[in-house]
């Protein structure tokens, strides 16, 4: 079982602040509208770019929403980090501010610690463990899903597949020796940095909103992101090299306010259920059926793709990031990480 007390004090805080704004917090994301064909609108923040698919799911997840509750409910999305950046958003949903955002896990482990746990690299067999993984209905999702519930007011309602991360650089690199001294941009949570200084480099945390300036001006060297995001925002013009380390499986993690979600009605709920299990499927499908054509697309945009048949050592990285992963999280997610290995 997992150990809650070990969520951080930063979950503490949001939760006894969401606690503290009750139903208030509910009424800012949940308006009643002025005619009974909406009567019920939720806000949506996010951080990424319409074009990609993180994007282009929200709006998905809006779509469905309206046809599954008749129109009842509408979603109302905010792209590009209107509302806030990645630690803001996950702070907002704590709050009730907005209702729904999504999110990385690594994120969502500011909220309730145990949850970075999923976001660890070289961990998952396939994509299709991953899957099994998150969804919400599996052991390992429902009791962190409680533990996030309890901690910091957020529900999951689903996650999908957000791609296999890679790293770019304006160097070739074929080994974790390659990236000593080299400044590549990182997720700014502990998961992530150690997965870019367990391949061998200097994390720079940096907010994605701030990644294609910190390229352009040089700040980093480089960065890691599935190929659908190099693509979808252009890093091909300022970054030279594509390294296939595929050293990290993502979900993309969608939640939800807890005091919203208890406002709604039966109904209500198994709308926007029926819209997260459409969702889950599409987004998951879009990005896997476009991953190789990405990959080509980026050869295309003149990046260089160097992959083990190019003299990537995998087999190096992959030690390398597990020694590093073992030393900071082993004791603290051992035992998690051995329920997520036992997921068939």
């Amino acid at each position: 079982m997992i150990d809650r007390s070990k969520a951080g004090s930063l979950a503490a805080l949001t939760r006894r602040a969401a606690l503290s704004l009750g139903v208030a917090a509910a009424a800012l994301v949940a308006l009643p509208a002025l005619s009974e064909a909406q009567s019920l609108t939720l806000r949506y923040g996010h951080n990424n770019e319409p074009a990609s698919v993180a994007g282009a799911q929200a709006d998905w997840f809006a779509e469905a929403v309206a046809k599954h509750s008749n129109g009842d409910i509408k979603v109302e999305v905010f792209p590009n980090s209107q509302l806030g950046k990645l630690q803001e958003l996950a702070q907002a949903v704590s709050l009730g501010t907005i209702a729904i955002s999504h999110n990385t896990a690594g994120a969502l482990g500011s909220l309730y610690e145990p949850f970075a746990a999923l976001d660890t690299p070289y961990l998952y067999r396939d994509v299709d463990h991953l899957m099994k993984v998150m969804d919400v209905n599996s052991p390992v999702m429902q009791e962190l899903n409680e533990g996030l519930i309890d901690a910091a007011n957020v529900r999951v309602l689903y996650a999908h597949y957000f791609g296999t991360r890679q790293l770019t650089a304006n160097q070739e690199v074929k080994s974790p020796e390659d990236l000593a001294g080299v400044k590549i941009r990182a997720v700014p949570f502990p998961i992530y940095t150690t997965a870019v200084e367990g391949m061998g480099a200097v994390a720079v945390p940096v907010d994605w909103s701030e990644v294609p300036t910190a390229l352009a001006t040089g700040v980093v060297a480089g960065q890691e992101n599935p190929v659908n995001v190099i693509l979808s925002v252009k890093l091909y013009e300022v970054q030279d090299y594509l390294m296939q380390t595929g050293h990290m499986s993502n979900a993309e993690v969608i939640v939800m306010n807890e005091d919203t979600w208890q406002s709604l009605t039966d109904e209500q709920r198994a709308a926007i259920e029926a819209a997260a299990q459409e969702t889950r499927e599409r987004a998951t499908k879009a990005i896997l059926d476009n991953e190789a054509a990405e990959t080509d697309a980026l050869r295309e945009k003149g990046m260089t793709v160097i992959g083990p048949d190019e003299g990537l050592d995998i087999a190096a990285f992959r030690a390398s990031v597990d020694e590093l992963v073992d030393e900071r999280f082993g004791e603290k997610y051992g035992e998690l990480y051995e329920q997520i290995r036992a997921v068939k």
